[in-house]
């Protein structure tokens, strides 16, 4: 189709299609084994074929994730057959993407005028709904052009109804928490049919039903139905398939609620004085895990590393917040080359502009077109990451990125081949330090499948620091480990470790390698125990048990038949094999398996409980290398 052809005044015929069908394909779940009703069945979807049917714009308002978009997706194919959704997320607009004067050659004449281009998604060139999604968060240019598809059905020069609409509504959400305007002019709001919609009111039990068919969720729904409003709004129908999603990967449920500016949301009920009431997370959390017969763990091994692996086998979306230097960014690089065996798309919001995303052009075809950025167009699988995610260098990019993170496409269009999307951010609190980084609401944060606030031990960035550094990256853990205190072991993260080592070995002051926080003044951390690590200074570890093996047999042997629960020799050695990293322990398996018999079982124990699989695996071997040793004896 041309641009001549879209602008003829004569072309008055819409395309066929767009009549309801007469009734939906269906499968069953354990959840509702028989099939519904045909026609719509939600008030949502009431509404949608009342508007069809009589040609007027629709308005819905209503809470976030309660499902206004989803239904949407979900009816328009199945109820108009042959009918194309078109979803406009109005929040990422800018005044140039709905419609662009631009210069295009007169097939006539063969001179070049100009003409207005719309949206290439406006000419699907079949019946189409469009959808402007999250209306009020668009700027006050856009706001102008929305005023005219609602009122008219029109954009500049184009009719919409010539283009095959055949049906346009506008969501959001009203509260102004969430929006930057409210809509307040007559002359658009008398040319709408306006709704207001609640949780019972969209069809998000039958999403969710169907999204896990084997799963009987009219428990959970029961559960979610009995408690309050102020928990029901909390627990959106979209967090709660969050925390599904959770409990099918046998992770804590809690991880499925958002971070809101920095915390994890609680679910609290509000007193009559709406000041906050009972916490009442993990009843509900424990209700919903027994409701679908999973465990409800509080954390589980390596939690990082699954995580990642988990949303590059689901295609999820997951935020990883943790402090400066912990190792978010290199350990999500290293897990998304391990899966897809390609480097991520990588961004990092503070460099990154709008144009570096997409930007409209004019195609040949007489249409605006999204040109997406060439990182994100390679048909191989891909795992974006959207690093320093609350540090956006402008709202206009910010926005943008709440439609990837929701609807997987950007300016409308899908992204090929996308595997997971990983946002990384730091806490706006760091050892009591503000952090210079943005605040969220909670339709902002509820977008992820996984929010996870990320502990340094969480990721395993020692080993790399030993196979980078060698014995002066042992020497360094060591001293972190088990010289400093808590409060210390936060400020020394891992990558100021890399900064003691590569100083020490150019014979360089350590004291330069700290934070520093101004004033002359350093991270609070004495180092003089590291200086004397490094300078050769005899410290018990692995290598002191291995030189003096048997003088250590001798002083468990004595601490065993002193006393069944052990010694401070007992709880020394059980320290320095908790702390040791699994290849410092492989390299000196037979001392650990000569030591193992002298400590208590319950000590032993907690070596394969709860640890990583790589630490059991070691230990399961250790274990029989010990019976061995012990039958040669």
């Amino acid at each position: 189709m041309t641009a001549t052809e879209l602008s003829r005044p004569d072309r008055k015929t819409p395309p066929k299609g767009g009549r309801p069908a007469t009734g939906r394909k269906w499968k069953a779940t354990a959840t509702y084994p028989d099939p519904p009703e045909d026609g719509p069945t939600a008030k949502l979807e009431k509404f949608i074929d009342a508007m069809i049917s009589i040609g007027q714009t629709g308005q819905i308002f209503g809470e976030h994730g309660i499902g206004k978009t989803s239904t949407f997706t979900s009816y328009i194919p199945k109820r108009f057959p042959g009918t194309t959704l078109v979803v406009v997320p109005a929040a990422n607009l800018t005044p140039d993407d709905l419609l662009v004067n631009a210069p295009v050659r007169d097939d006539r004449s063969g001179e070049l005028v100009l003409r207005q281009l719309v949206m290439r998604q406006l000419v699907p060139g079949n019946p189409f709904v469009l959808l402007i999604d999250d209306s009020l968060q668009a700027g006050s240019t856009v706001q102008s052009q929305l005023m005219q598809i609602a009122c008219n059905w029109t954009l500049g020069e184009y009719d919409l109804r010539e283009l095959g609409c055949i049906g346009v509504f506008l969501t959001d959400n009203e509260s102004l928490a969430e929006t930057s305007v409210q809509r307040s002019d007559l002359a658009i709001l008398d040319r709408m049919v306006t709704i207001r919609l609640t949780a019972n009111d969209t069809a998000w039990r039958l999403a969710l039903a169907e999204r896990y068919p084997d799963w009987d969720l009219r428990e959970v729904f029961r559960q979610w139905a009995s408690l309050g409003p102020n928990l029901r709004h909390l627990l959106s129908p979209r967090t709660l398939q969050h925390v599904l999603d959770c409990a099918r990967a046998r992770f804590p449920l809690a991880w499925g609620l958002p971070l809101l500016n920095g915390q994890r949301l609680a679910l609290t009920e509000e007193k009559k004085d709406g000041k906050p009431g009972r916490d009442r997370t993990e009843e509900v959390l424990n209700g919903i895990a027994a409701a679908v017969g999973v465990k409800n763990p509080s954390t589980v091994a390596d939690p990082v590393r699954r995580i990642l692996r988990a949303a590059m086998t689901h295609r999820w979306a997951v935020l990883l917040q943790g402090p400066p230097g912990c190792g978010k960014t290199e350990i999500t690089k290293q897990i998304a080359r391990e899966e897809t065996g390609r480097e991520p798309v990588y961004f990092s919001l503070p460099v990154t502009n709008v144009e570096d995303l997409c930007v409209p052009v004019p195609t040949p075809e007489g249409s605006l077109d999204a040109m997406l950025a060439r990182s994100l167009l390679s048909p191989e699988p891909k795992v974006l990451v959207w690093d320093e995610y609350n540090r956006p260098k402008d709202k206009a990019t910010f926005a943008k990125l709440m439609e990837i993170t929701q609807e997987w496409t950007l300016a409308g269009r899908a992204i090929p081949g996308l595997r997971a999307q990983i946002a990384l951010q730091n806490p706006p609190y760091h050892l009591g330090r503000k952090l210079l980084v943005a605040s969220n609401n909670v339709a902002q944060a509820s977008r992820f499948t996984i929010s996870y606030e990320v502990h340094p031990d969480d990721i395993p960035a020692n080993e790399w620091l030993i196979s980078t550094y060698g014995e002066t990256a042992e020497t360094v853990l060591d001293w972190w480990k088990n010289d400093i205190d808590d409060e210390g072991r936060d400020w020394i993260t891992k990558r100021t470790m890399e900064r003691l080592i590569k100083l020490h070995r150019e014979d360089m002051p350590l004291q330069t390698g700290l934070i520093y926080l101004g004033d002359g003044e350093y991270a609070p951390v004495p180092l003089s125990g590291l200086e004397a690590r490094l300078a050769g200074r005899p410290r018990i570890g692995l290598a002191e048990f291995a030189e003096n093996r048997a003088s250590w047999e001798a002083r468990l042997s004595a601490a065993a038949e002193t006393n069944s629960e052990g010694t401070d020799d007992t709880d020394l050695v059980h320290q320095v094999f908790s702390n040791a990293e699994v290849s410092q322990l492989e390299k000196h398996l037979d001392v650990v398996a000569r030591l193992l018999p002298y400590l208590p079982p319950k000590l032993r124990a907690t070596y394969l409980v709860g640890q990583t699989p790589e630490r059991q695996r070691f230990w399961v071997t250790a274990l029989a290398r010990m019976a061995e040793l012990s039958a040669a004896d």
